[in-house]
């Protein structure tokens, strides 16, 4: 908790000084890191809505080999199981379980980092690359923005854009994801709606094409947010579409039914210029541990989730947005 504090008194300390800065936070607050916007192209690359660092354009490399290597089925139930045991006896009742996926490719980190596209581009160079489509937190004007993603269907089923719509166990998902995102708002700002609900973007991948279930939530902050802007974002982490409700607990369910470190995976990048600020989610996430590619991936459980869909969905999602 001494890390939360620190990093919140740099961010505050910075917004108060109306400092641009970047940051990067892992999903337990254990590693959060702080980076000038000029001179940070050394250690870290990133390309969002408003701003990039990365110093050149590289031609993209031809497709390479990916071969993924997921856990099996049953040591994915294992995990799986003890989450349910909770969901049942009460303790969360919504789950975001992920595994890791060994990934052999003969592309390295930075040749991916130029051959994906996605709204957010991260890349930690010798760590990993991150391809989100997720938005994590947005100010704009003194209004904060979330928009939480829950529900994904590959684009190639027919009348896929219906089924993921109208699917039950996707819609009592997604319900409960935007009550804990609004209640998370609500922590740090006034009069926050839902201001667009479940509504389908289009994403391509190298594997296939894919539709993916957002809404919008939006309120007002008080006018000193920028020398508070690092315990407002501490107040909202860890994010609540890749964690679950209630958060406390469930993280705690998290760490022993993974058992594996997340790291920055399901983490959080943004920056903030000094007045307004723009972050997303760490997914759609490849890591070099020690020369190994490992892709971290995984869909929230609920008490209607099914091992052996939420197992194909896990795997469905170790690709790289192209």
């Amino acid at each position: 908790m001494k890390t939360d504090i620190h990093i919140a008194h740099q961010m505050n300390s910075l917004g108060k000084e109306g400092k641009p800065f970047a940051f990067l936070i892992d999903f337990l607050l254990e590693r959060p890191r702080l980076f000038t916007l000029n001179g940070s192209s050394d250690s870290i690359w990133w390309q969002i809505p408003g701003f990039s660092n990365v110093p050149e354009i590289k031609k993209k490399p031809p497709p390479g080999k990916w071969q993924i290597k997921p856990v099996s089925f049953e040591e994915y139930q294992k995990g799986f199981s003890l989450v349910k045991q909770h969901i049942y006896k009460g303790d969360t009742y919504l789950l975001n379980f992920t595994q890791p996926t060994p990934v052999e490719t003969d592309l390295t980190l930075e040749d991916l980092f130029h051959a994906g596209s996605a709204p957010y581009k991260i890349f930690l160079k010798g760590g990993f690359v991150s391809f989100s489509p997720e938005p994590f937190v947005r100010i704009k004007n003194g209004r904060v923005f979330s928009f939480p993603m829950k529900g994904t269907i590959d684009a190639g089923i027919k009348n896929a854009k219906e089924l993921v719509l109208n699917d039950s166990k996707e819609l009592a998902e997604h319900n409960t994801i935007v009550d804990l995102i609004r209640n998370d708002l609500s922590l740090v700002a006034e009069n926050v709606t839902v201001e667009k609900f479940r509504y389908l973007d289009f994403i391509q991948t190298n594997l296939k094409n894919l539709w993916q279930v957002s809404s919008q939530i939006a309120g007002n902050l008080p006018k000193n947010y920028a020398e508070n802007i690092g315990d407002i974002m501490v107040t909202l982490l860890p994010a609540g579409s890749v964690s679950g409700a209630p958060k406390k607990k469930t993280v705690e369910i998290i760490r022993k039914a993974e058992n594996y470190d997340r790291g920055y995976y399901t983490g959080i990048f943004g920056i903030f210029d000094g007045i307004n600020l723009e972050s997303c989610v760490l997914i759609r996430y490849l890591e070099n541990q020690n020369g190994q590619f490992i892709y971290k991936s995984g869909g929230g459980i609920t008490f209607m989730s099914d091992a052996e869909k939420e197992y194909q969905e896990m795997i469905e999602k170790v690709y790289v947005p192209v």
